[in-house]
């Protein structure tokens, strides 16, 4: 059975914030996703959340502004401060909304340092992020983006960023696998999905290569659908993608109660 997460900051990234809540439970789901709200009343938003009746799966940690092309701050040597003084805030809000799973990026590599100079400083900064989540309950996911939209990012394949977590070690820290960044990067979507499924703790859908909903690229959701299913992975699919056509149509391949459990063979893909 299949679980789906709307991702409100892209798939509805085209509407006001308190419309994005009313939007994903009029579309049937009972769980949502996001990005870090930057600019966004927190307070304001937690009530939207819970007035809805809706599960967050997933938030990010803080990570810049994202517009003009940041990707997370963990590796720079000038922003440590900046990192821990928001971390309590993001598990403030993570507390407020029932979530229990938050996404760390890890940030792109700067000049005049080693990537391995950067990496061993991201891997302290997640290790003591780890510490302050486990005790709010709270599990941390680290991401592997393409390099293609995002140059320079220091984590672009699965050995990279499951080595990087290996060597924190910490037990809240997991993998958060991204279907369309891992396509365009590596593919072998379910080998991985089958053979790293107990380092994944949640999973991200979009189809390749234009990021659209599954069902309009070159990716086999049915099968994938399948094969996350049969892994017995319990977790939220996150739908973190760009409509192509009208919103309401995005979501034809799903039933039209998105709120319970999804047995794959029930999806409707067009021949």
């Amino acid at each position: 059975m299949l679980r789906f997460a709307l991702n409100i900051s892209l798939t509805l990234r085209e509407q006001p914030w308190p419309a994005r809540i009313d939007t994903a439970a009029r579309l049937g789901f009972g769980a949502i996703e996001c990005w870090w709200p930057d600019g966004v009343d927190l307070t304001a938003l937690a009530r939207s959340i819970r007035d809805a009746g809706l599960a967050v799966a997933l938030v990010n940690f803080p990570a810049g502004n994202l517009a003009q092309g940041e990707r997370g701050f963990l590796n720079h040597p000038d922003r440590q401060h900046a990192w821990r003084d928001a971390v309590p805030q993001a598990l403030a809000f993570a507390h407020q909304i029932g979530c229990r799973k938050m996404n760390a990026l890890v940030g792109k590599l700067l000049p005049g340092e080693s990537r391995e100079t950067q990496l061993a400083r991201v891997g302290d900064n997640l290790a003591w992020v780890c510490e302050q989540a486990a005790a709010a309950g709270i599990e941390v996911v680290v991401e592997s983006l393409n390099a293609w939209e995002n140059a320079g990012y220091l984590l672009t394949t699965t050995a990279e960023t499951l080595a990087l977590l290996d060597r924190v070690g910490a037990p809240n820290l997991r993998y958060q696998y991204d279907v369309y960044h891992m396509q365009l990067m590596e593919g072998n979507i379910t080998r991985t999905i089958r053979q790293h499924i107990s380092r994944i703790g949640h999973i991200q859908v979009a189809d390749a290569p234009d990021r659209h909903q599954p069902g309009t690229g070159e990716l086999h959701f049915p099968f994938i659908f399948r094969a996350i299913a049969e892994s017995g992975y319990t977790g939220y699919i996150g739908l973190e993608f760009v409509p192509r056509g009208e919103l309401a149509t995005c979501f034809d391949w799903l039933p039209a109660n998105r709120r319970e459990p999804i047995d794959p063979a029930t999806l409707r893909w067009q021949a």
